[in-house]
């Protein structure tokens, strides 16, 4: 019975009560809030005490309350600001008083230096755990300290007389001192009621801050002024002192690193300082503590200059957010200690004695703070959706807000969490603060940890030798280092298309194959088992030509004794069927087998053309990057592209350097063989497109676009002749092979061998590289006949790619040409093996098929390229037309007539497309590509423009004659660089600069896509494009031996007071939420118009805040630099100003409105 009885007793109040330290002192509240509360209560459970916390409305789900045993709201959002409630004297000791408290606490900041609530706590019978309500009204009013100091002996910093009620005050100050001045808060710190002034224009503004900012924060706006001192070291000094006078000192720390005067890294003790200037500050700071009877913890804060002269300037009566490094390197907790002379113990009775406290090793402490050190340190909010913090030996972690969930409000002060670390040298401690630093991770609001890390290996801190103003002279910290925040970008994609489906145009439904894709075994030569493809192989034409240059590779091409294949898979076989939608992941995951499989091949096609552009506009990845990374997995085959001569990859003519700076772009990041075409086959752009490539180094592929048929003696105008007389002029220019490019698949076989065949009598030594599309079903039989007739290679794509709008069957021509004079050097069972793969990779891709089922012989008459016949299929039926493919495909040789039946392949074939659909709607205006088409910004077509309809078309707009480009002016490279660094920040590289050249627009929201998202390449294609199944288990790879496992949970209901729904996963088996807009519902919650970043004249909020006062009113004429109204956020003040002049259109807010960064303010128009 009685060991029941025990066992039931056992409980935290019986283990206080067996354990008691102070006696009839047994309850502690602590009146303030965050990190110092929690630190507090800890202190107080280890004491055996009870613990009482308060908070405001807005404080109530804040970690502070239930870290307590008990908590209580200090009125409601009705009766007190945020901030007010922490400062409701008579309120908190009425609670303090119903609830039995015997101590308060009041931490830092708040009411902990406000002498009248230290005075109405003791009278009511409650211990304060502080100084007496004399000194702090000695000490805290920084005056009357100055006063004290004065009068022991200790140097002071000339300031003023006592407090500075009037501007006038000031001015005369100033008069006698000069500037700069530094104008400070009389009650209170933290940077709080404190600005440097160096001029007399800004003196009556930032008087009137100080002093609002003063009031808000401590409740007195009372400041005075003192000579701001350059380059100054800040040195302050920890004091304990007892009831009895005793006063002893815990060495000093070097608070030096600040911004705005608040304090961002400290360090205990200070390195670098003479000995003889820290025995004065020490001993200095023990004499002013002895003069006032000082009580309890304080600290005495210095000035150091460059002379080593010290200064005394204020003694913050309170315990101080960075008391943390002084407990590390001292083995005191100040805060037991506080508590316990505030509740009658001496400094011996606790064994603090001066001689027995020695300083060991070296402590940093860093403040993790919701602001973004890329905005001007702009406090942010939100909440909190990832925290994971730091740990290990030497490291202390002290926080208030940070964990998963908080919601981090403008409210209040921007900490999260204090990382104190301590090591045996600065050095040691250096180190290890860094590391703990690298270690977080926070999600859902910015951080300092990319400023902090900047900070911590800059060369002047490494040194110890900072300033007070040491961030401000230092721009170079601000080079900072990107949090990739990778896992979460990734779940917020993820969550997207859990909520909205997927963004990619062009797909319709889900993937009917949702399987993994199982990879193939290629085969030894010598025996069955599968060859290792992790190695690449030794042999491949890229060795010949990386050896012995352009001119021997194609020698060689032309010397082997069977034909070449070339092949598409990797661009046009997919751009032809799946929509160019096929994502380099799944390249990548073939791309080892194919440098095996293919190792004979020419060369494969995997870049240039569509490829560029939909890489950015629909599958948000880099195109450079997708060449980098699969150059790297398949060294030995050579890569083709498609260049579109003076065109590049785009769809119009760009200035002479841009072609050449790109080829060299290309060739450096791993092409080799530039497929040069022109869309008219206007030789003046093809030549533009050859010179270029020849100067980056590149294998010079020039190529004829092949229309009509010439083998019908009735087409007379692209006939034999018009094509040998092409080929004699890209010949003159220097090839190195013949492309022979038939886009539609026109090229029949009695057409090929003749073509092929006359090319090959007339220029017998010259590589022939011919293309078609299989669109009609004749595409094997064509290309068998142009290997007979002398092609040195031929295109193919792997069979399951392979037929109608794409190219011939890579196994059927294999397998025809094997044990001939013409075999391929390639088995067919490699083939089959790679086909295995493509199999199951179009059905994932199933959702972008354009539902081209079976081969269309009317090719023949319409002429329509392979490629855009798929999309222009797509096109139609997005428009409405699907139902009139017939027409359209009538109207296509209509428009090709109207044109002058010219070459058709992008951009010239999209003229005649959009052209077509016209014709069919009747209800399109002319599209913009046809207008610039017939003014000759393509170029020029063979046998002219066909009048009148070129004039009926253009008017009176611009005729080009000639080649268009030549007329146009440089890029300024330089200038676009500028203009990307800044709006994207110094990550640009070169190749960016061309994308967004080359597709301004496209670039623009593809970094918006990446700035949301991030590199959402790596996401494996069946999550990309569609949602996981709850509870499906997947992985993402971030980089080599870096893995994410993901499990999908589950979707939340609508909030339809922010349209947005939670997505729920599991995250390397922790949970985690994102919040996602839905697209598709209606939000009851109006939101606030945001600012255009565009116009000038628009204001927006420069961070989260509330709106304190409104400076001017709709109608007002305004300056440039005029304030339009004061922010608070995190208890700092901000004048937002107006950076143009002009006349107040409208004012969007209103005093005491909260605002999000970037919200309008104010709407400026021109009086003019």
């Amino acid at each position: 019975m009685n060991e029941t009885e025990d066992y039931d007793d056992h409980t935290v109040e019986s283990i206080r009560r067996s354990s008691q330290v102070m006696g009839h002192l047994q309850k502690l509240m602590v009146a303030n809030r965050g990190e110092i509360a929690i630190r507090v209560f800890r202190t107080a459970h280890e004491l055996s005490m009870k613990t009482v916390a308060i908070y405001s409305q807005e404080d109530r789900l804040s970690m502070h309350r239930y870290k307590a045993d008990e908590s209580y709201q200090i009125g409601n959002s009705n009766t007190l600001t945020p901030v007010g409630a922490y400062l409701a004297q008579d309120e908190i000791i009425r609670i303090a008083k119903l609830r039995g408290v015997s101590m308060i606490h009041p931490g830092y900041g708040f009411l902990a230096e406000n002498a009248e609530f230290a005075r109405k706590v003791e009278a009511a019978g409650i211990s304060f755990v502080g100084p007496t309500p004399e000194v702090i009204s000695q000490m805290g009013d920084k005056t009357k300290a100055r006063e004290i100091a004065i009068q022991c002996g200790v140097p002071v910093v000339p300031g003023s007389d006592g407090p500075i009620s009037e501007l006038s005050e000031a001015e005369k100050f100033i008069e006698e001192h000069g500037f700069p001045i530094i104008i400070k808060a009389a009650m209170g710190g933290g940077g709080r009621g404190m600005r440097v002034v160096r001029d007399l224009s800004s003196l009556a503004d930032s008087f009137e801050r100080a002093r609002s900012e003063a009031l808000s924060a401590f409740g007195d706006g009372t400041v005075f002024l003192e000579r701001f001192l350059d380059k100054p070291r800040h040195i302050e000094v920890q004091l304990l002192g007892d009831n009895a006078g005793n006063v002893i000192h815990l060495f000093e720390r070097d608070c030096s690193v600040q911004r705005r005067h608040q304090k961002v890294v400290e360090v205990a003790p200070a390195g670098n300082l003479d000995a003889s200037v820290r025995e004065a500050i020490l001993s200095d700071a023990i004499k002013l503590a002895q003069a006032v009877r000082y009580r309890n913890a304080g600290t005495a804060e210095f000035l150091v200059d460059q002379q080593n002269r010290h200064y005394f300037i204020e003694i913050n009566p309170r315990i101080q957010v960075e008391h943390t490094i002084t407990e590390e390197i001292t083995g005191i907790d100040i805060v037991a200690a506080q508590i316990q002379i505030a509740g009658g113990a001496l400094l011996s009775h606790l064994s603090l004695l001066q001689n027995r406290i020695q300083p060991r090793g070296f402590a940093i402490q860093c403040r993790i703070t919701t602001e973004d050190p890329a905005q001007n340190f702009q406090p942010d909010t939100g909440k909190i959706e990832v925290y994971r913090s730091s740990g290990g030996n030497g490291v202390r972690l002290d926080g208030g807000a940070g964990y998963v969930g908080a919601v981090i409000t403008p409210h209040y002060d921007s900490l999260l969490v204090k990382i104190t670390c301590r090591g045996q040298t600065y050095e040691v401690a250096r180190r290890k603060v860094l590391r703990a630093i690298v270690e977080f991770r926070i999600r859902g609001v910015k951080t300092n940890i990319p400023f902090l890390q900047r900070l911590l290996t800059h060369k002047v801190f490494i040194s110890g030798t900072t300033w007070t103003t040491f961030i401000d002279d230092s721009p170079d910290l601000f080079r900072l280092v990107g949090s990739k925040n990778r896992a979460q970008n990734i779940l917020k994609y993820l969550g997207d298309v859990v909520v909205n489906g997927s963004s990619i145009k062009g797909q319709i439904g889900e993937p009917s194959f949702k399987a993994p894709i199982l990879l193939p075994n290629i085969r030894c030569l010598a025996g069955p088992e599968p060859i290792d493809v992790s190695q690449p192989p030794a042999h491949g034409w890229r060795h010949i030509l990386q050896e012995k240059g352009p001119e021997a590779f194609a020698k060689a091409v032309r010397e082997y004794k069977g034909v070449l294949i070339m092949d598409t898979t990797w661009r046009d076989a997919h751009q032809s069927l799946l929509a160019t939608r096929v994502r380099t992941i799944d390249l990548l995951n073939i791309a080892p087998h194919t440098t095996h499989a293919l190792a004979n091949a020419y060369s494969l096609e995997m870049w240039g053309g569509a490829t560029f552009d939909v890489s950015m506009r629909f599958l948000y990845e880099d195109p450079w990057d997708r060449l980098k990374k699969l150059r790297a997995a398949v060294p030995n085959i050579p890569f083709q592209m498609l260049l579109r001569g003076a065109n590049a990859v785009g769809y119009r003519s760009y200035p002479d350097n841009l072609i050449y700076e790109f080829c060299q772009k290309a060739k450096d990041n791993g092409m080799d063989v530039f497929r040069i075409f022109d869309s008219l086959n206007y030789i003046e752009n093809l030549k533009l497109g050859i010179d270029a490539v020849k100067k980056a180094g590149g294998v010079i592929e020039a190529s004829i676009c092949y229309t009509g048929d010439v083998s019908n003696p009735n087409k007379k105008k692209h006939n034999l002749e018009y094509y040998l007389n092409l080929t004699e002029q890209l010949v003159e220019e220097g090839i190195h092979v013949l492309g022979i490019k038939d886009m539609a698949g026109l090229l029949k076989p009695k057409a090929a061998k003749l073509l092929v065949g006359s090319i090959r009598q007339k220029w017998p030594s010259l590589p022939i590289h011919v293309h078609t599309h299989d669109t009609a079903g004749t595409g094997v039989a064509s290309m068998l006949a142009a290997a007979a007739a002398g092609a040195d290679v031929i295109d193919l794509a792997i069979d399951s790619m392979s037929g109608v709008t794409s190219q011939p069957s890579m196994g059927a021509v294999v397998s025809a040409l094997e044990n001939t004079e013409l075999g391929t050097g390639i088995r067919l069972e490699d083939v089959h093996a790679l086909n295995g793969y493509w199999e199951q990779v179009r059905k994932l891709y199933s959702c972008f098929e354009a539902g081209v089922l079976a081969a269309d012989s009317s090719v023949y008459e319409h002429e329509m390229p392979g490629g855009q016949y798929t999309n222009l299929m797509f096109q139609a039926s997005q428009l409405g037309l699907g139902q009139l493919w017939k027409e359209i495909k009538k109207a296509y040789c209509d428009a090709n007539k109207l044109c002058g039946d010219i070459v058709k392949v992008t951009p010239s074939s999209k003229v005649v497309g959009d052209l077509a659909q016209f014709l069919v709607s009747n209800k399109l205006s002319h599209d913009d590509v046809i207008v610039e088409f017939f003014q000759g910004y393509l170029g020029q077509p063979y046998g002219g423009f066909p009048e009148p309809l070129r004039s009926d078309i253009i008017k009176d707009l611009p005729r080009i004659e000639g080649r268009p480009g030549i007329s146009l002016p440089p890029l300024d490279f330089t200038k676009l660089r500028s203009d990307l660094v800044t709006k994207y920040g110094r990550s640009i590289r070169d190749v960016d600069i061309l994308s967004s050249a080359l597709y301004p627009q496209v670039f623009a929201e593809y970094r918006d896509q990446i700035d949301k998202y991030g590199d959402v390449s790596i996401i494996p294609t069946r999550y990309f494009i569609c949602k996981p199944d709850i509870g499906e288990e997947f992985s993402i790879d971030l980089e080599e031996g870096v893995t994410l496992i993901i499990k999908y949970l589950a979707v939340g209901s609508l909030n339809t007071s922010t349209g947005k729904r939670e997505v729920f996963f599991e995250l390397n088996g922790e949970a985690r939420a994102v919040g996602i807009d839905d697209r598709t519902a209606a939000v009851e919650k109006v939101q606030r118009v945001k600012a255009d970043p565009g116009k000038p004249g628009e204001i927006g909020a420069p961070m989260s805040g509330v709106v304190i006062e409104v400076r001017t009113k709709e109608g007002a004429e305004i300056k440039a630099g005029d304030p339009v109204c004061v922010l608070s956020a995190m208890k700092m003040e901000t004048v937002v100003t107006s950076p143009v002049s002009g006349k107040v259109e409208y004012v969007a807010v209103k005093q005491s409105d909260s605002l999000s960064g970037g919200d309008l303010v104010v709407r400026i128009i021109n009086l003019s």
